[in-house]
């Protein structure tokens, strides 16, 4: 019987979002719920499984991983890219790798997390909650969106959907990307900018870029210097398109008014991170696609896919763009 592992299922959610029964007779089904240490605790731990489940990046899988797991002859990853995940090592190593798509993948879940983090940030609803809670009153005045200028860092997918919310709160919106074009922009009522003009003009600036080697800090010192000291910086995106010893500078100091963030450089985000320690900083543990609906999605498709392999059904193995996942 093969042995199975559902990786970083913090919420022991995966057994239940799912018919897994369909593969109880031929699978021996382990649940994770923790963050493994790569490469040496999670080879350790991984060694006697044939078959991992991933959810979305969580678990990276370098070559210095993939060569110590002996067994390991198949893998399940969602979401749209796994850039976490060494393709090239994988097939080396004979491991069938598939992309398992769900029906939820391309839903508003992050851009919807994005908004919660504008207007808890902009409200300072974390903040009034702590003092309320302590027997305090109004300690904050917040900022009024309607009115004020949305930039976007990057029009995807996600992106597109921030802007239309954000013309709905009845603010003008604004974006940059290095690809982004006049025509693209204005195909979703969005004035395209320069870069330099998106970080001084923007009252609220949304991260919506994938990480890449060319995005990498590409929130640093100088762009967070060009944005009014009043202004909020979201990031639902990766958290190492920013650079975050950039941003507590700029915190600290009251060069900016307030960051609502997902996502960190390092995940978890490790005990004492300056973040945690910052009042006009709102967190959130890498919420942006975790509902139970875009889960259960992920974790049906999961046993689907496990499901084909096992039955012998062809399944190709095809690197998408920027990542090592595979279809």
């Amino acid at each position: 019987m093969k042995r199975l592992a559902i990786l970083d299922d913090y919420l022991h959610l995966s057994l239940k979002s799912a018919d897994w029964s369909v593969l109880q007779d031929r699978c021996r089904i382990d649940v994770i719920d923790r963050k493994l240490e790569v490469p040496d605790e999670a080879a350790r731990v991984l060694a006697p499984y044939h078959i991992l489940c991933h959810l979305r990046e969580r678990t990276p899988m370098p070559r210095a991983l993939l060569e110590r797991l002996p067994k390991l002859e198949f893998m399940t990853v969602t979401g749209k890219a796994h850039r976490t995940l060494d393709l090239e090592a994988a097939v080396e190593r004979g491991i069938v790798v598939s992309h398992v798509s769900s029906a939820v993948e391309g839903s508003n879940a992050t851009p919807e997390l994005a908004w919660g983090l504008i207007l808890a940030t902009a409200r300072h609803i974390a903040r009034e909650d702590r003092h309320m809670r302590e027997g305090g009153w109004q300690h904050t005045a917040g900022m009024l969106l309607d009115g004020k200028t949305l930039g976007l860092l990057g029009l995807g997918r996600v992106g597109q959907r921030m802007a239309a919310i954000g013309r709905a709160f009845g603010m003008r919106v604004i974006a940059w990307s290095p690809n982004l074009t006049s025509d693209a922009a204005a195909a979703f009522h969005v004035e395209r900018v320069d870069k330099d003009s998106l970080f001084r003009q923007a009252d609220v600036l949304s991260i919506h870029v994938v990480l890449s080697e060319r995005s990498r800090h590409l929130v640093g010192a100088q762009e967070l210097g060009w944005m009014k000291p009043e202004a909020i910086l979201i990031n639902t995106a990766r958290g190492a398109i920013v650079d975050e010893a950039a941003l507590v500078e700029a915190l600290v100091h009251g060069r900016l008014g307030g960051a609502g963030l997902d996502v960190f450089e390092h995940e978890p985000l490790p005990a004492g991170h300056p973040f945690t320690t910052l009042e006009n900083v709102v967190l959130t543990p890498h919420l942006g696609y975790v509902t139970r609906d875009t889960l259960a999605g992920f974790y049906r498709a999961t046993v689907q896919g496990v499901a084909a392999y096992l039955d012998g059904r062809p399944i190709g193995v095809r690197p998408a763009q920027g990542s090592s996942i595979a279809q």
